[in-house]
């Protein structure tokens, strides 16, 4: 158990048979009336976000994830199959699972994923990935305009803007937070 004065984002917690990430908390002491920490919490089975207000030391169960490193080894229909690198067990996940981390995946790529018991929970990706870019209009000669850019799409089909530089075959390193163009690999 953990009372609400240790929060601090970033904890997860269990609460109505859910667990939560907390996002954003404040601990709010009105003139009259009793203490209280207003917080906003992100469901890591639905990925939705909720307010919760909780009493001032209330306590609420503290979730246990464990994070392991797992490689993607290859897509079949819409699940998506990888391997633990300790156990050498595949996990068997759907698109819904890894969210928007379907566009930066390729074959043989590490990632972690957040375990509550047997159940996969979450996916961090890297910071970043390298892409080879399969499809982008030609640079033309001269046209070097500051701050140009023109849309390329990656080999996992991701769609990325890039500098007018940029070629068919390049590879690039994309930020898999924002989805943004850094540097040619």
């Amino acid at each position: 158990m953990i009372s609400t004065n240790e929060f601090h984002n970033g904890i997860t917690i269990e609460m109505n048979g859910d667990i939560f990430t907390i996002l954003e908390f404040q601990h709010v002491k009105p003139g009259k009336g009793a203490a209280f920490v207003r917080s906003k919490l992100k469901n890591l089975r639905s990925g939705s976000i909720i307010e919760h207000t909780f009493r001032a030391g209330e306590k609420v169960g503290k979730a246990h994830l464990e994070r392991k490193e797992v490689e993607y080894l290859y897509r079949d229909e819409d699940f998506y199959y990888l391997m633990d690198l300790e156990s050498y067990e595949q996990i068997t996940l759907n698109e819904e699972k890894l969210g928007s981390g379907v566009k930066f995946l390729k074959e043989n790529d590490r990632l972690q994923i957040l375990m509550h018991g047997d159940e996969v929970v979450g996916v961090d990706l890297p910071v970043t990935v390298i892409l080879s870019v399969s499809d982008t209009e030609p640079g033309l000669k001269g046209d070097t305009a500051s701050g140009a850019t023109k849309p390329a799409t990656m080999e996992t089909g991701l769609v990325v803007q890039v500098p007018l530089f940029v070629n068919p075959g390049d590879l690039i390193k994309v930020d898999t937070r924002s989805g943004n163009y850094i540097e040619r690999a």
